[in-house]
């Protein structure tokens, strides 16, 4: 098989590497040429200089796979991918849109005979070794027609990737798990700071959290990150208090009011990330650690204050 694919940044720069190690043929295309010369030297991808140039070197029907910022930047990139593709083809968006938009840009290249899929996409800078856990929304003719692509970018061919529902059900699938995520994360991040805060314990965190990794009930990759973080830095002075939000959990806490649900552990861990921008206090540190850890995101520098609960 053989698809195109636009943008190449931290995801996907990855995902072209494992699909080229699982035989999948591909195109690529992003602004930064030095990332696309990279890729097509040591990984084989055919390199484009443009999208028009990276649609032109396949063959219908033609996968098109979209790795871009959510709103604006997709936006724009279907409705000028639109006019170059044919009836039969497909165009993928695997960043993290908002479900809505999906259903509605899934409806209008319906439109044009043209096939969508959303994939809610989860792995981080890990998915290349360990696979990428992939939450899609399509038809059944789209889905089946995705099948081996899909089943190179996971972890596996039978686990790791689903079919979950019809066009938006793949983002939506993905807004709830990062909602989800956002609770996990701070509830570790303020369980860790009630430990280093028992000053009399003296509580080494690293100890603490390697322990947990093994036979405990709160063991996770998310644990086995934080773990992997404290053993070189525990008093995280040099990582700034600061956790934004990259969206899907905000959108999780509005479908929650919109169904009237409620879901105060997730709706509260989104207020925390507002609130860091305004307090000092190990806890954001180690949330912003843990995006680091698994998703590459980018750390803001500390202003090496010590925590006066240290």
């Amino acid at each position: 098989m053989k698809l195109a694919m636009i943008g190449l940044g931290k995801m996907g720069g990855n995902m072209v590497r494992r699909l080229r190690r699982g035989g999948i043929a591909v195109v690529g295309y992003d602004r930064d040429t030095a990332v696309v010369a990279q890729l097509a030297k040591e990984d084989g991808m055919i390199a484009a200089s443009s999208v028009e140039e990276a649609v032109a070197k396949l063959a219908a029907p033609r996968i098109v796979w979209l790795m871009l910022p959510s709103g604006d930047a997709t936006e724009h990139q279907i409705r000028a991918l639109a006019p170059m593709l044919s009836k039969g083809d497909i165009v993928v968006d695997g960043g993290n849109s908002n479900y809505h938009d999906s259903q509605r840009r899934g409806a209008w290249l319906a439109e044009q005979g043209i096939g969508f899929m959303d994939s809610g996409t989860s792995g981080g800078v890990w998915g290349l070794e360990n696979g990428y856990c992939l939450m899609v929304g399509a038809s059944a003719a789209v889905a089946a027609t995705m099948r081996p692509i899909l089943q190179v970018l996971a972890p596996s061919a039978e686990h790791g990737w689903a079919h979950v529902g019809p066009v938006g059900a793949g983002h939506f699938t993905k807004m709830i798990h990062n909602g989800i995520e956002y609770g996990m994360m701070q509830s570790l991040a303020e369980g860790l700071e009630l430990l280093k805060g028992k000053q009399e314990f003296a509580l080494d965190l690293a100890q603490v959290t390697e322990l947990w990794r093994h036979g405990s009930v709160v063991r996770s990759w998310l644990l086995d990150l934080t773990a992997e973080a404290l053993k070189t830095d525990q008093n995280l002075d040099k990582v700034a208090p600061y956790v934004p939000d990259s969206g899907e959990g905000r959108w999780t806490v509005i479908e929650s009011v919109d169904q009237g649900v409620a879901a105060p552990v997730l709706t509260l861990a989104l207020q925390m990330r507002f609130n860091s921008q305004n307090e000092t206090g190990y806890g954001y540190r180690l949330l912003s650690s843990m995006r680091n850890a698994f998703g590459g995101h980018a750390i803001k520098a500390g202003s090496k204050q010590t925590d006066p609960k240290k």
